[in-house]
């Protein structure tokens, strides 16, 4: 989770004074342009500041980040955990975000030299259900009036959710002189036929016969490493759940979350006066 607050330095209740203090100190320390310059801890601090200097932005970036509605994890491209936040306010469109008074506190930094910094760019991807959850290698060819005509790749990680964001640092506006933008990829996942995703596991419905509940039976699951062999237990009710282990999302190195399948009994609208006489028999042994 990226915390702007740790990035600056400063505590969650930090005044805005604190706060534009805090990050002139980082600006100056770290510019790309001085000797000792770290780019990437500059463009940090500075993402940071356009944030939490903006009464509106840290607001929603606060009550976003209480409710786990999104952060930033891993590392190159980073996934922007967005579910639901609504970066259009913290200007990841097409048009660039603004960040306010960051020139004039750099310029005053680098004796009144404006240094500026580039729009962020957009674009969106569809994905498979199966690359969502396997991630993938995408490239998108960039070409507006802010970038010139160029081809990106972009590493999608496992997991990854309808609405969610990858951000990639410093491939959106470039100026000359200046610090480049990034650009920020929204993915849309299209939807499986039966699976759905619920954090790291895989859930699905299968429907059984009567005659399969009560006498058992093995069906054939299709999932997204290939078939299984589903083994149904005699005497199954309605709506239980089975569980098939290590075959749902890749959570790191070797391990991965789980399929659930919820079980349906069907049971027929009409029945044979052949089904029926048996059906009554069995009504006899108690059944």
């Amino acid at each position: 989770m990226k915390d702007y607050y740790k990035i600056l330095g400063v505590k969650r209740d930090a005044s805005e004074e604190e706060i534009k203090k805090a990050f002139r100190k980082l600006a100056h320390a770290h510019h790309p342009d001085k000797a000792s310059g770290d780019e990437a801890k500059f463009k940090e601090a500075s993402e940071a500041y356009s944030v939490l200097s903006d009464k509106e932005k840290r607001r929603q970036y606060d009550t976003g980040q209480a409710s786990g509605g999104f952060g930033f994890k891993g590392s190159g491209p980073d996934p922007v955990w967005s579910s639901g936040f609504d970066f259009s306010n913290f200007g990841f469109g097409g048009a660039g975000f603004d960040t306010g008074d960051l020139g004039d506190i750099l310029s005053s930094i680098f004796g009144g030299r404006r240094v500026r910094r580039g729009r962020d760019i957009a674009v969106d991807i569809e994905l498979s259900f199966q690359e969502s959850i396997f991630g993938t290698q995408r490239k998108v060819v960039i070409n507006s009036k802010l970038v010139k005509q160029k081809e990106v790749s972009i590493s999608v990680p496992p997991g990854i959710d309808e609405g969610q964001m990858i951000r990639l640092s410093g491939m959106g506006e470039t100026l000359e002189g200046g610090v480049p933008g990034d650009l920020y990829v929204k993915v849309h996942v299209r939807k499986h036929p039966y699976f759905r995703k619920e954090g790291y596991n895989l859930v699905m419905d299968s429907e059984v016969k009567l005659t399969e509940a009560l006498l058992g039976a093995e069906k054939e699951i299709h999932t997204l490493d290939g078939e299984i062999t589903l083994k149904i237990p005699s005497g199954i009710k309605h709506g239980t759940i089975l569980r098939v282990k290590g075959k749902g999302v890749p959570l790191g190195g070797n391990k991965r979350g789980d399929i659930y399948i919820r079980i349906s009994v069907n049971i027929p609208e009409k029945l044979s006066k052949e089904a029926r006489k048996l059906i009554e028999e069995l009504k006899k042994e108690g059944l």
